[in-house]
């Protein structure tokens, strides 16, 4: 029999996660942006150094908070993925294991955990079988959309920072670097809202007393 899981733990961890990753992303986009702006500032600077912060360890501490963001996310995602085969299964397009199998398909992950979310958006809202509202579904698009751009701007920074080997080339990667780290602010904020409504909604109609199945 399926019961219901409680996900409020869970969206708190990916809230205060996905704030640690916003922490470090406006902290190294200071330092791109510092470090664009070298050439015209009256004195040098250590370039592994950020005031007192070590930027070797402040990167490493931003991988660590990435990858439990991820974990943790996932976790959260799949359980509200279990919620909605309680109250409306037959409107998922996509067994619950998609839930996590999906972030992890090469190109499928750029469209099938959005699909998962609208589903399980559907299912967790007052009247799951009602045709979507005219801007329903805003939000989650907005928030799908910016990550999609976040992961094409990381990646073409990352190209850019392996193939720099000029000042020229250097101050581009930093460009591009500043640019990922100011879309994944936003992609993470409305990641936040995301998580809090998501997780609202399940929690209201899990203590309103309505019915699984409609």
């Amino acid at each position: 029999m399926l019961t219901l899981k409680n996900p409020n733990g869970l969206a708190k961890a990916v809230v205060a996660l996905l704030a640690g990753n916003i922490f470090f992303d406006v902290l190294l986009g200071l330092f791109e942006a510092r470090w664009l702006m070298a050439d015209a500032m009256p004195y040098t600077f250590d370039p592994a150094v950020f005031g007192q912060v070590d930027l070797n360890l402040a990167y490493s501490m931003q991988v660590m908070v990435f990858v439990a963001t991820i974990v943790v996310f996932i976790i959260w995602f799949h359980r509200l993925r279990s919620n909605a085969e309680v109250w409306a299964g037959d409107l998922q397009g996509r067994k619950p294991g998609w839930a996590i199998g999906g972030w992890f398909i090469p190109i499928g992950n750029l469209w099938i955990p959005r699909a998962i979310a609208a589903d399980i958006w559907r299912a967790s809202r007052w009247q799951p079988y009602a045709a979507d509202g005219a801007r329903e579904l805003t939000l989650l698009n907005a928030w799908w959309t910016f990550w999609i751009i976040d992961w094409i701007v990381d990646r073409a920074a990352s190209q850019v920072y392996r193939g720099a080997d000029t000042q020229e080339a250097y101050d581009s990667a930093a460009a591009w670097a500043l640019a990922s780290y100011t879309v994944n602010i936003v992609a993470a904020v409305l990641a936040i809202l995301v998580v809090r409504r998501l997780t609202s909604m399940q929690q209201a109609k899990a203590t309103g007393m309505i019915p699984a199945a409609q």
